[in-house]
């Protein structure tokens, strides 16, 4: 693919992104689900009203200027409520989350290539993303999902940039990286996974160069002198061979740009991806705590953890969607965020539902929010290969030498799956020990790699010179485009006969 038809396509994948997200905004002229607390946040800042939130206060802030900015426009102004405490329309306060996530297919396709800078990857990367359908429906409300994922995924973004970059550049770009994740975590607390994936291909990477400069030049204990002697020229042997093999990386970036990590020292780290995201982080929280002043910084923090602590276990007893972090990768309790029945197209009901109806009307309007099962099914099973793929790259010569020789440098498969896998398990992982209350919104940080994981499954499938390995990439494409517009009613919340909801609820979880 050229360069040319690669940004062809990822404008298409942007326009298509972002037709799907502003298509009937204003549909529901309510609150849907959380909207209830975020767009009240937003607007509380517009009018100056104190208030507890139990997260950090970024997405609120950008909800809140986004209130600001389309209440100002000549459009969108055909529909209000008071629901938010101020008379707005919906359109107000869902349009920049739309846009917002408009970009996160754009910004997934720029990782993928900068991990190996294959076109084809990157757009294939970009199309999954956007046909997906937890994040299209995220996008369309005021929810503040969207806004860690872009920072978290920004971050990540920056760092790879600046691995393929070097000096002053460098600098610049992990500077960038710094203040995204900051942004991250100054959204919700979760966002510090993907600052903790940075760290754990970091420390990765290191080990790995660690364990390929190691010197097979064996010490031999004898008299102290000797002893002394020998680990002098082991560990002088080990420096000069790690020496070595970081100058081959600065001359043969093509390999991966994780390689370069290892010119990144622990300060660096620190500096960059440890102060500068704590100092962002800190500085958005200075217009909340001019607003509400009946908690200082570290009282804030406190309440915060007290509600989540507090928020009971997580089960259906607590709220009928809790799903457990392992119901996450197979799609196994998704949400719906709006649910009404209607006698017909002409006659929807638009206020807000105490609960769920219990009776089936001639219409069904139905906002669920459920990611494209073949995107998930697919991708989950993708990020399962590169994991078993990375570990025989280790144990098949482990076996065969009897002995742990990691290969000379870090191929361009070996540090993509080495990035996804470490990416995906840092944005997963730590869900495990979590008891309280969870949704599967939650995984949002994670499934993002999995969409990178079936993007290089299937590009590797298109590049084989086997048609029918070809064939096998095709269809799994054909299939996730097609999931996206068999399900599309649900993302959208189309009206839909009884017959039409019941086809596309595969599972009795799913209601």
């Amino acid at each position: 693919m050229t360069k040319k038809w690669f940004q062809i396509g990822i404008l298409g994948v942007f326009i298509l992104s972002l037709s799907f997200r502003f298509w009937g905004l204003e549909r529901f002229n309510t609150l849907v689900f959380d909207e209830v607390y975020f767009a009240k946040f937003g607007n509380n800042y517009l009018t100056n009203t104190p208030f507890f939130n139990a997260h950090p206060p970024l997405s609120q802030y950008i909800i809140g200027m986004g209130i600001w900015i389309g209440s100002h426009l000549p459009f969108g102004q055909d529909t209000v409520n008071e629901l938010t405490g101020s008379v707005r329309s919906p359109w107000s306060y869902r349009w920049l989350n739309a846009l917002t996530g408009s970009f996160i297919p754009i910004v997934v396709a720029a990782i993928a290539y900068q991990l190996n800078h294959c076109y084809r990857f990157a757009l294939l990367a970009g199309l999954f993303t956007a046909c997906d359908g937890f994040f299209l429906v995220e996008s369309r409300y005021a929810l503040n999902n969207i806004y860690i994922v872009i920072f978290g995924l920004l971050g990540q973004w920056f760092l790879l940039l600046a691995l393929n970059n070097q000096n002053q550049q460098r600098s610049w770009w992990l500077v960038l990286a710094g203040i995204s994740f900051g942004a991250s975590v100054a959204t919700k607390w979760n966002g510090l996974w993907f600052l903790l994936g940075a760290y754990l291909i970091w420390i990765a990477v290191y080990i790995i160069r660690g364990f390929q400069s190691f010197p097979h030049t064996p010490i031999f204990w004898k008299s102290p002198k000797t002893v002394i002697n020998d680990s002098q020229i082991f560990f002088s042997a080990w420096y000069r061979k790690w020496i070595d093999l970081n100058n081959k990386s600065l001359e043969n970036t093509i390999q991966t740009p994780l390689e370069n990590l290892t010119q990144i020292t622990i300060w660096q780290m620190l500096f960059y991806l440890g102060i500068i995201p704590a100092i962002v982080y800190s500085i958005i929280w200075i217009p909340h705590l001019l607003l509400d002043r009946r908690y200082g910084f570290i009282a804030v923090h406190q309440k915060i953890l007290n509600f989540h602590l507090q928020m009971g276990g997580n089960n259906a007893n607590v709220h009928p969607y809790c799903a457990a972090w392992y119901k996450w990768p197979l799609m196994n309790r998704p949400i719906a965020y709006y649910y009404q029945t209607a006698e017909g197209v002409n006659q929807p009901s638009f206020g807000l539902p105490s609960s769920l109806p219990t009776e089936t009307g001639k219409i069904i309007y139905d906002v669920h929010a459920m990611g494209n099962p073949f995107l998930w099914w697919f991708g989950v099973t993708a990020i399962l290969f590169l994991a078993v793929m990375l570990m025989l790259k280790v144990l098949i010569p482990w076996f065969k030498q009897q002995h742990f020789h990691p290969p000379v440098n870090l191929t361009v498969d070996a540090g993509l799956a080495l990035y996804l896998v470490l990416n995906y398990a840092a944005n997963l992982l730590p869900w495990v020990k979590v008891t309280r209350c969870v949704f599967m919104y939650h995984y949002m940080c994670a499934v993002v790699f999995v969409f990178l994981a079936i993007a290089w499954f299937v590009d590797q499938c298109l590049s084989s010179y086997y048609r029918e390995i070809r064939a096998v990439g095709v269809t799994i494409t054909f299939l996730i485009l097609a999931a996206f517009i068999f399900w599309m009613p649900l993302y959208l919340g189309l009206p839909l006969s009884p017959e039409g909801y019941k086809i596309r609820m595969w599972f009795n979880t799913w209601i």
